[in-house]
């Protein structure tokens, strides 16, 4: 068996950049990484090449990723001593991550990395929405705020807000909202009423969630059980002065049924800053609703973030490329048929999980 010290560089592929340079600075300086950058723009069969001999590959954010640079089976068959597939951010759905499992390889997130700006971003949602901020100033721009008293807005005080999925995203958001008195729900699964009061909320079910809350704020990764999920029967479910904020993932929501739901009054308004095709054009018809405000998913983008993000992800690739357990691994079960992989083809058997 060959010993840590004699492996040889290990190739990491990436297209055009990290969030940070930085990323780039800490991976490029190590000895037993074989960095390599990548451009969408390319010669396909260059890129492929690249792939064919990559170990790891550092995957883009769905906004920039293009075809057929999707972690999918498609290119899994085309990289056969492929070990890893990290996202660039919390979420990976731009990883078929069961296609992976089968193949024996892991795939890792951000997740915890950016918390703290998704979580302001949700709060300014809430804050603008009820406080009638950009719709204030629409009416001004087009010299209809002669009467103040049609936007006048509402405290946030005192309102019940309805956080979907409590993880680090969530429970910063619920330490943000009880500065302002609200009481905090949370529709969590994947946690007890105990875990998630410890996360400082209260533990309802979905349907309660949905007729309880002033505003709803989604925090969960699209998966197949998120899919879809606030169609247009969670709409009708909820109140008439409720507000549904989205900065998770495009398709968690219905923009069909939210649409419907807005121009009808089901809901008071919505902010959003997910789509299911993005950027979304500027005729988009979400985007032309007074009740709407909506970001070009950009919650979790700020100076801060991007670095602190980028140096996690190259910490992350050298631990992981190292042989050890990864901080943020998304499909521990593979762990036995990755760690063989591993051995015969970096030479040496990764740590144990757990």
């Amino acid at each position: 068996m060959t010993s840590e010290a004699t492996i040889n560089r290990k190739p990491l592929v990436f297209f055009e950049r990290f969030f940070d340079p930085v990323a780039e600075t800490i991976l490029g300086a190590q000895d037993d990484i074989d960095l390599v950058k990548l451009r969408y723009d390319g010669p396909q069969p260059d890129n492929w090449a690249a792939f064919s001999r990559a170990c790891a590959y550092q995957i883009g954010a769905r906004t920039e990723l293009i075809e057929p640079w999707f972690g999918n089976a498609a290119l899994i068959a085309r990289s056969p001593q492929l070990l890893a597939i990290c996202s660039i951010g919390a979420g990976y759905d731009v990883i078929d991550v069961d296609a992976c499992t089968e193949a024996g390889i892991i795939v890792c997130s951000q997740s915890g990395t950016n918390f703290e700006p998704v979580a302001e971003h949700a709060i300014g949602m809430i804050l603008n929405l009820s406080k009638k901020i950009s719709l204030s100033n629409r009416a001004l721009l087009r010299g209809g705020a002669a009467d103040r008293m049609d936007v006048a807005g509402n405290d946030v005080v005192g309102k019940t807000v309805g956080i979907v999925g409590i993880g680090a995203i969530g429970t910063r958001t619920a330490t943000f909202c009880r500065a302002f008195d609200m009481t905090v729900l949370a529709y969590d699964p994947y946690l007890t009423a105990e875990q998630i009061a410890a996360r400082g909320a209260e533990k309802v079910e979905f349907a309660e969630l949905l007729a309880r809350s002033d505003f709803i704020t989604t925090h969960c990764p699209r998966t197949s059980e998120t899919l879809g999920m606030f169609d247009e029967a969670a709409f009708a479910q909820m109140k008439p002065t409720a507000y549904y904020i989205n900065t998770a993932r495009g398709r968690i929501h219905s923009e069909t049924a939210l649409l419907d739901a807005l121009r009808r009054g089901v809901i008071a308004g919505a902010g959003i800053d997910v789509f299911d095709h993005e950027p979304p054009p500027p005729d988009h018809p979400l985007l032309l609703l007074d009740n709407v405000i909506a970001t070009p998913h950009t919650a979790g983008m700020t100076a801060e973030t991007f670095y602190n993000m980028s140096v996690k992800t190259a910490e992350q690739w050298m631990e992981l490329l190292r042989g050890r357990v990864p901080p943020r691994l998304v499909n521990p079960e593979v762990w036995p048929h990755y760690s063989d992989r591993f051995e015969k083809i970096i030479g040496f058997r990764p740590d144990p999980l757990g």
